[in-house]
């Protein structure tokens, strides 16, 4: 089907199964998941908001963590809930260029968090007694900021290149909008669009995913030449995080392979299941981390769910 960009006035998701009366199984399923991810993150984020004694540079971090997940969840879900019920498959292209935006944007939030999380644990094992002075309010308003502005600075050049195309086909093989699969249907090759994602990939995954190593490889140099005590807090406040980050980059791995890669010989439900891994584990996967590892914010939630 040729045709302009001008023409282009929605995209067809053909990764969607018609399943007839049994859609509603996967409708419900789904809206469980939603509700659960919006249960656990609110808590978490009511919990370190009232509570003055974790308003500390970890939980404010931690509080922006449960945020993203929050926007990233939501930017999937209630869309996704729609399509299953629906029979046309069918996405305008505004609808489409700002879903991707908003999961572009959860995912390199997400990395440059946690690299956050990551430099504010170096500084409370490696530089305890200089934490105060080096981790002031200035400067935890200043890594929240670039935290949320980069990767909207990042994103809408991504989202400006991609929009100006001009496509040959309007079918997604998926069951979201995604930039590569966009760029794929476009009539010319796309030069610019490729360098400037391969870019945008390099430094809003590697250079996150580069802090976070440095950091760990000092905290383990202290934590073998420090005391006891200093292993048992790093163990303490660093467990979650790691186990954070190599579950996100996992799911994010696997997108980028998939987006780069031919796939098809990977059976298409393992396909989808793996293409929302990030979207919907990590969501699920850190309040449970975080609410059941850091003892403050476990016995806080206990508090707030008795009172309730």
């Amino acid at each position: 089907m040729k045709q302009n960009s001008t023409q282009v006035l929605y995209f067809t998701l053909s990764a969607y199964i018609d399943t007839g009366s049994l859609k509603y199984l996967p409708f419900f399923i789904v809206l469980f998941l939603y509700i659960l991810i919006v249960g656990s993150n609110v808590l978490l984020i009511v919990v370190i908001c009232v509570n003055r004694s974790l308003h500390e540079p970890m939980y404010i971090f931690l509080c922006s963590l449960f945020v993203n997940e929050l926007y990233g969840s939501t930017s999937l879900f209630p869309f996704m809930l729609l399509q299953i019920l629906s029979d046309v498959h069918n996405i305008f292209t505004l609808p489409c260029f700002l879903q991707i935006l908003s999961i572009y944007t959860y995912g390199t939030v997400e990395f440059i968090n946690l690299a956050v999380m990551s430099y504010d644990r170096y500084v409370a094992i490696c530089h305890p007694l200089q934490y105060n002075s080096l981790m002031t309010s200035q400067k935890i308003v200043f890594l929240v900021s670039i935290t949320w502005f980069t990767p909207f600075l990042s994103v809408g050049g991504t989202m400006f290149l991609s929009s100006s195309l001009q496509l040959c086909g309007n079918i997604i093989n998926k069951i979201y909008c995604d930039n590569h699969s966009i760029i794929k249907l476009a009539c010319k090759e796309p030069r610019v669009n490729n360098i400037y994602e391969l870019l945008m990939t390099f430094l809003t995954v590697c250079v996150p995913l580069s802090v976070i190593l440095y950091t760990y490889m000092r905290i383990l140099k202290v934590c073998f030449s420090g005391s006891k005590q200093t292993r048992q807090k790093a163990v303490s406040t660093c467990t979650p995080h790691i186990a954070s980050v190599i579950n996100f980059s996992f799911g994010v791995s696997f997108e980028i392979i998939q987006s780069r890669f031919n796939m098809t010989h990977v059976p298409g439900v393992l396909r989808i299941f793996l293409s929302l891994y990030f979207l919907t584990c990590q969501p699920l996967f850190n309040p449970v981390l975080y609410g059941l590892n850091m003892s403050k914010i476990r016995s806080l939630c206990k508090k707030l769910v008795l009172m309730s």
